[in-house]
């Protein structure tokens, strides 16, 4: 049995700009799958693999995601009085105990690695998960808990093969060994060039790690896109303590990007009952438009 994992952190204090105009006003972790926010899957996926503590490193403009696990007493009292027991049950499931949920801010959008540092204190010498929204994986068995249901103590991140020519866009690790789903990894370079990557296996935003990450961290190094990232501060840590790579069962959607966003919603709304065969009747009304476009 390996050391519990109780606390992750939730960095959602980017700007979203790939979606503006949407997210001027609102949170890009606010943007719907289907009926849900993308940060409230993560936070789902986060409770299933028994977190119990959660921090939300966030941003100006950020407060409608604190307003989203908290209370709406007025809208609550709406529903009750009419009835609406279903869609009340689905508000107070978003309400965790008090003082598990902590915000704290990250002044400036620095980079990854900066925001997993400004939850340090909260973190204390304990190993931490850390979900990014913008990943959208959809398993039956949640990403996280498959990971946590095998760690043991030191570094372990979610990877899956990409398209060579994409491996810019990613943390890419080289493999020491490999033994079924855990991968032990030998280096990590964030974002390569396809002629410098050392294979396609790409970093995805799931991680488990140990406090020892704080310590790389505090140094502050500018990386990749002149920000701290956090690979850069994970690299010295292969030699300091296990580290493995973790291949997923499930599909991820990259919800970063609109055609990412609009795919998980289509998957999950075909994996409904309820909205499957209206969901296909609509999409069968666009399909031919989108192929032989008039």
């Amino acid at each position: 049995m390996g050391l519990k994992v109780r606390k992750a952190v939730f960095p959602v204090g980017g700007l979203g700009t790939r979606f503006l105009p949407a997210t001027k006003a609102m949170p890009k972790e606010m943007l719907p799958v289907v009926d849900k926010p993308l940060i409230q899957y993560a936070v789902e996926e986060a409770a299933a693999a028994g977190i119990e503590e959660f921090i939300f490193v966030t941003g100006r403009g950020k407060t409608a995601i604190e307003d989203h696990f908290d209370h709406s007493f007025e809208l609550e009292y709406t529903l009750q009085q009419r009835g609406k027991q279903e869609e009340y049950q689905s508000l107070s499931s978003l309400i965790k105990l008090p003082g598990s949920i902590s915000y704290i801010r990250q002044q400036e959008p620095l980079g990854l690695g900066h925001a997993v540092w400004c939850a340090r204190h909260l973190i204390g010498n304990e190993p931490f998960a850390v979900l990014l929204a913008d990943d959208f994986i959809y398993s039956s068995t949640p990403c996280l808990k498959q990971m946590i249901d095998v760690y043991q103590s030191g570094v372990m991140v979610a990877v899956m093969n990409v398209e060579s020519r994409h491996v810019n866009r990613y943390g890419i690790i080289d493999i020491l060994e490999e033994s079924q789903k855990q991968i032990k990894v030998k280096a990590v370079i964030e974002k390569p060039s396809p002629d410098e990557a050392p294979s396609n296996l790409a970093i995805i935003g799931r991680y488990i790690l140990d406090a020892k990450v704080f310590e790389h961290l505090s140094r502050q190094e500018s990386g990749a896109g002149g920000e701290i990232q956090l690979t850069d501060a994970l690299s010295p840590m292969i030699h300091e303590m296990p580290f493995y790579g973790y291949r997923f069962d499930g599909v991820r959607y990259d919800c970063g990007s609109k055609g990412g966003l609009l795919a998980a919603s289509i998957a999950v709304a075909l994996a409904r009952d309820e909205l499957r065969e209206e969901v296909v009747n609509e999409l069968s009304k666009v399909m031919p438009q989108s192929i032989n476009p008039v």
